[in-house]
């Protein structure tokens, strides 16, 4: 299918809207699937930890910004290539696309390298940076320890996963997804818990376990992206038709490849960190508050995952199918493809919105056995869940734009919001109304930024310049 339409693209042959929406559909599905199963294993990691009490809880909600920064900055390197790759698929140039795809290897390798001794330095400092009580400290530093040195492992999983979405094949990575969010919630079953004794009827079993705890929790993941990505690798390196290394190819790092990338790349990297020092900012806003409060939110922000990873699997269809007619020099293709995944992101999202309203308490009360976590979680979240629609907007926007490489002004709109708004809202907030102040100016921000990128949906600017980029090349 995916070949079928690069050649439509390319051969100027019409698409009726019927077409193009069920294009969309065909490849969502793979990925929204892919995405609910990992909001699934997300809970039930989450309910893992959780029993075990609201400070293994907060331990790990206190480094999730951390954690965050560093994961956007290795998937905005993986994006510079893939994005390309993309192109190169829509223009019906395998050589291109292999090449691209063999020097994003060396570059992404060196770069999360590096990044991970810098994160493995940091890790027993962002405890005591964001003013956490000192009874989570040394778990927190732990779970961001074992993140750190793993980076290398998630930059090349994201890499190699990017790239084959945006080759068109939606399929193997989202069955792949599902296979790391199973092993994962496997590999934390033996390394969370100490050995004990399950009981069936008369049966008796003794369950063998590491008794990690919170730092099991970290390295059951890291595995699991360990054992995913074999898989993985396997259906990028050797299957793959476009960019396996079977094919012929140079290793050799050309200044076009690195240009292009850096011009993705830099500017989203930019915009992560910023938005994500600003989730740092945040929860520096909400650990005063106390172990409740940050258990409450941090459940919250696993529970609110239901509602918006499917939009960000309709994100990489997005970014997937107007990057390949970039490619097939398709403005008219590009354009309606960008429309109708915003337009679909946003029905799902509101749909999934509209669910976790009147499922959230069932939700928090699988996630977390404290009642005082439950009722303020299942509070903070309905305040949010008003924004879905924009929020989905600005989601898959953000994935169409990015598919035609326009990553600085979306960038500059993202932080203008968060900052301007999410973050100066909650400061002013959070004196008279605690928890509940910082999702009421989340809900605002995230209307407002769903506002921003419709606007620069329409204005098309972000197209023109993609076509006369591609022109020039």
């Amino acid at each position: 299918m995916e070949h079928d339409l690069g050649y439509l693209m390319r051969t100027n042959q019409s698409l009726t809207f019927s077409q193009q929406l069920r294009t969309v559909i065909r490849l969502s599905i793979p990925t929204i699937l892919a995405m609910i199963s990992e909001t699934v294993m997300q809970y039930i990691d989450s309910a893992m930890v959780g029993s075990l009490g609201a400070e293994a809880s907060a331990s790990i909600g206190l480094v999730a910004s951390s954690t965050w920064l560093v994961g956007n900055l290795i998937m905005a390197c993986a994006y510079g290539f893939s994005v390309q790759i993309a192109q190169a698929t829509g223009a019906g140039n395998r050589k291109a696309a292999g090449s691209i795809f063999r020097q994003s290897i060396l570059i992404s390798l060196f770069f999360s390298c590096f990044l991970s001794v810098i994160c493995i330095f940091l890790a027993p400092n962002i405890p005591v940076w964001l003013k956490a009580d000192p009874a989570i400290h040394r778990n927190a530093a732990a779970y961001f320890l074992i993140y750190a040195l793993f980076l290398p492992v998630r930059e090349i999983y994201n890499l190699f996963l990017s790239s084959l979405q945006c080759t068109g094949n939606m399929k193997t990575p989202s069955m792949l997804g599902i296979l790391c969010c199973l092993s994962d919630v496997i590999f934390n079953f033996f390394l969370i818990f100490p050995t004990r004794i399950l009981s069936i009827g008369n049966l008796s079993f003794t369950i063998p376990g590491a008794g990690l705890g919170v730092a099991g929790a970290a390295l059951g993941t890291a595995l699991s992206y360990v054992f995913a990505g074999l898989f993985l690798t396997y259906a990028v390196c050797i299957r793959s038709e476009i960019l396996s290394l079977r094919n012929p190819g140079s290793w050799r790092i050309r200044k076009e490849t690195l240009a292009s990338a850096s011009k993705i790349s830099v500017p989203m990297a930019l915009e992560h960190s910023a938005l994500t020092i600003a989730q740092v900012v945040s929860t520096s806003i909400v650990a005063p508050l106390g172990t409740i409060s940050l258990a409450a939110n941090s459940f919250a922000v696993t529970a609110e995952s239901f509602c918006y990873l499917p939009g960000y699997g309709i994100a990489a269809a997005a970014t997937t199918l107007v990057g390949q007619a970039i490619g097939a020099k398709r403005a008219d293709l590009a354009k309606n493809f960008a429309w109708l995944t915003t337009g679909v992101g946003m029905a799902v999202m509101t749909l999934s919105g509209i669910a976790m309203y009147f499922l959230c308490p069932y939700v928090f009360s699988f996630l977390t056995p404290v009642r005082e976590v439950q009722d303020l979680g299942v509070r903070v979240l309905r305040i949010e869940l008003l924004a879905e629609p924009m929020f989905a907007a600005s989601i898959v926007a953000t994935g169409a734009l990015r598919g035609a490489g326009d990553t600085l002004i979306p960038g500059i709109l993202n932080l203008i919001s968060m900052w301007g708004v999410r973050i100066a809202l909650a400061l002013a907030l959070v004196p008279r109304l605690g928890l509940s102040g910082v999702w009421i100016a989340m809900c605002i921000e995230l209307n407002v930024r769903g506002i921003l990128f419709l606007i620069r949906l329409a204005r098309g600017k972000w197209l023109t310049a993609a076509m006369a980029r591609d022109e020039s090349l």
